[in-house]
């Protein structure tokens, strides 16, 4: 992996990767413990309207993907909050108008269409400075608002109306972490892609939740399988020539299937040995 090290698209590349490996997951937990695991899709949908906007107006598209997204997650967020029964159908509404929009625009720009897939699925090669330095910032913003409002939040995620009748501004920490999911999509479809990037926020929780007994180890286990999935993701599309963001979630969906059969292998030992004893 060292000599990987010598180009320096792929320092790039690396640096971006930790940093997305560490803040998808983070986001995630909080995503599947609300129920909410498909939220990062829908938002791809719509961050992939904010580039094509971008590379239409001449504006940085990591930027214009941001500012788009953030805005459809506070208004999504509102419509939700006025309408919960019709919460999946504002939903929905939201991500097909984000790709019917992003499906107009994108036939417009004739000249930048390879560009534009880099962004759907994730490319080690394009990954620039400013890519390095914008991820490197929004994570520090997203990471930095977690740690303030981290007590809250788990409590409305763990019980909503606890949290309300103890005073926690529900609504406030419901709009935050709609706005830090919009954040965490947009850092990181440069790494995985457009339509992958759901699946780093929930794929390594999904395997950390086989292994952990508790929210604390929940997360840490988390970030480390996705860390593992992104650093070997990217080293084996580099080697072998594949899609990088494909191939990162590929390798975790490889160690979600072992982490899913070793749980059901230690039930089934345990379940054996409570036979024998009763024996």
């Amino acid at each position: 992996m060292f000599e990987l090290l010598q180009y320096d698209f792929m320092q790039r590349a690396l640096l971006a990767g930790i940093l997305v490996g560490i803040l998808c997951p983070v986001i995630g937990v909080f995503l599947i413990l609300r129920r909410q695991s498909l939220i990062g899709d829908g938002l791809g949908h719509i961050a992939f309207a904010g580039v094509t906007a971008g590379w239409l107006l001449g504006v940085y598209p990591v930027l214009s993907a941001t500012v788009v997204t953030v805005l459809s997650a506070l208004g999504i967020e509102e419509l939700r909050s006025r309408r919960p029964v019709f919460a999946d159908m504002v939903l929905a509404i939201f991500f097909y108008s984000g790709i019917a929009v992003a499906i107009i625009l994108s036939s417009m720009v004739k000249s930048n269409n390879v560009n534009l897939i880099s962004y759907l699925f994730g490319s080690i090669v394009t990954v620039s400075e400013s890519d390095v330095q914008t991820i490197a910032g929004l994570t520090v913003v997203v990471l930095g608002i977690l740690f303030f409002i981290f007590k809250e939040l788990v409590a409305v995620t763990f019980d909503e109306e606890a949290a309300r009748v103890s005073g926690i501004p529900v609504k406030k920490i419901n709009t935050m972490i709609a706005v830090l999911t919009a954040l965490t999509v947009s850092v990181s479809m440069r790494i995985v892609g457009i339509l992958l990037v759901s699946a780093l926020m929930v794929i390594p929780v999904a395997a950390s939740l086989q292994l952990s007994r508790s929210f604390r180890s929940t997360l840490i286990n988390a970030v480390i399988i996705s860390e593992i999935s992104v650093l070997a993701g990217l080293v084996l599309s580099f080697r072998a020539d594949l899609a990088t963001g494909g191939t990162i979630v590929m390798t975790a969906v490889t160690i979600f299937i072992g982490a899913f059969l070793s749980k059901q292998l230690n039930g089934f030992s345990l379940a054996r040995m409570g036979t024998h004893k009763s024996e």
